[in-house]
């Protein structure tokens, strides 16, 4: 999952980025790299720490710290100790590319997880990849982010994926036959979303309506919804605005179910949209706490809710995975450049989110679950597919 931009310069941005590092290859790297130290393996961290998207940034922090501390106590990486380097992007895309350098030429990491977003990891991987060093990110979802990154790795479900999903869901589970959609038009995340819902949806979409990062009165467009006939909402977009369009949608009077993707993760979005008016909400998210879950899951929910007192998230779930399958590919490296080589060849790595294999363009498919919520809470999750 990404986010997640919060202003429509970034989305803009993000594109722009893209397309200008979507033609580097690993020949325009330097092939070996960062060194691995002797007694150190240092691991860069580029999240959204503060600022728009710092619900996302700090729950990844969370995650893969966690993960640093247990992989410290037991032993390290061949002996080994991770060091980390923590920088805070700001979510701000340019402050990705920023910190990139700062902690490839300056800190001289072997390996860098984050940033969470699409568009900032967008604007980090050129950097990382003229320094021959891996980046890993947990959850940037954007179709096509990867294609000829030799150094960029993603590690959830993208875009179209979760569009597929989405449209499955309403039309065999809820029996939604006619349809508003409502997506943010500043975001890449929340357009791919859409676009894929609309190539698979075989219903009605009655509305097909935008809004924007930043917006906070969604009320006009709610009216005009609330005069069609319709029989859910599909919000493509991040809880920043999606928690204030459920609160707006129910106090109108608008009881049709909502549902949206992996950007409705966290206790931010209920903050947004209050517990009292975040009922028959349907999402998709990449990690459960309410389903049975594996032992090795089991032990990584005691541990976060020990160390930080709270509920993980999928963002943070997703985090601690990408420091372990970094961990698990720096065994016998000797430079980024071979961990690059290595998480590249990783097939059925077992995480707290499910397995991990990595495809030619280093894209995953994770098991995804549609999360139902009614006060505030999630009261049960389900295993779904495209």
């Amino acid at each position: 999952m990404k986010k997640k931009f919060a202003l429509s310069f970034v989305a803009l941005a993000s594109v722009a980025l893209l397309a200008a590092c979507g033609e580097v290859k690993s020949g325009a790297s330097n092939a070996a790299g960062n060194s691995v130290e002797e007694k150190t393996i240092k691991i860069g961290f580029n999240f959204e720490e503060t600022g728009a998207v710092a619900a996302y940034g700090t729950s990844e922090q969370k995650g893969a710290q966690l993960a640093v501390d247990e992989i410290n106590a037991a032993g390290g990486i061949d002996g080994k100790q991770i060091e980390v380097v923590d920088k805070d992007n700001k979510s701000e895309t340019a402050e990705a590319a920023s910190v990139t350098t700062n902690l490839v030429t300056q800190s001289k990491v072997s390996a860098i997880v984050g940033p969470a977003t699409s568009g900032a990891t967008a604007a980090a991987v050129a950097n990382a990849t003229k320094a021959g060093v891996p980046l890993i990110s947990p959850s940037a979802t954007q179709d096509g982010l990867t294609k000829g990154q030799d150094y960029l790795f993603i590690g959830t479900f993208q875009d179209s994926f979760q569009g597929k999903i989405i449209s499955n869901y309403v039309s065999e589970k809820l029996q939604a036959k006619k349809v508003v959609l409502y997506t943010d038009n500043a975001s890449d995340y929340a357009k791919g979303i859409a676009k894929a819902f609309r190539e698979a949806y075989k219903g009605e979409i009655v509305a097909d309506e935008t809004f924007v990062a930043g917006d906070t009165d969604f009320q006009a467009a709610l009216t005009k919804m609330k005069g069609k006939d319709f029989d859910a909402i599909i919000v493509p977009g991040y809880y920043t605005e999606a928690g204030k369009i459920v609160n707006q949608a129910r106090g109108m009077g608008i009881d049709k179910p909502i549902v949206g993707g992996d950007g409705f993760n966290g206790e931010e979005f209920v903050q947004q949209a209050t517990a009292e008016k975040a009922s028959n909400i349907y999402f998709i998210s990449g990690f459960s706490t309410t389903v049975e879950v594996s032992a090795k899951a089991k032990a990584f929910l005691d541990a976060y809710r020990a160390k930080y007192n709270e509920e993980p998230s999928t963002f943070a779930a997703l985090a601690y995975d990408s420091v372990h399958l970094v961990a698990n590919a720096a065994k016998g490296a000797k430079n980024s450049g071979e961990i690059k080589d290595n998480l590249a060849k990783t097939k059925d790595f077992e995480g707290v989110t499910g397995q991990t294999s990595f495809d030619a363009d280093h894209n995953t498919v994770k098991t995804a679950y549609m999360m139902t919520m009614n006060n505030g809470k999630v009261e049960a999750a389900e295993v779904v597919k495209p």
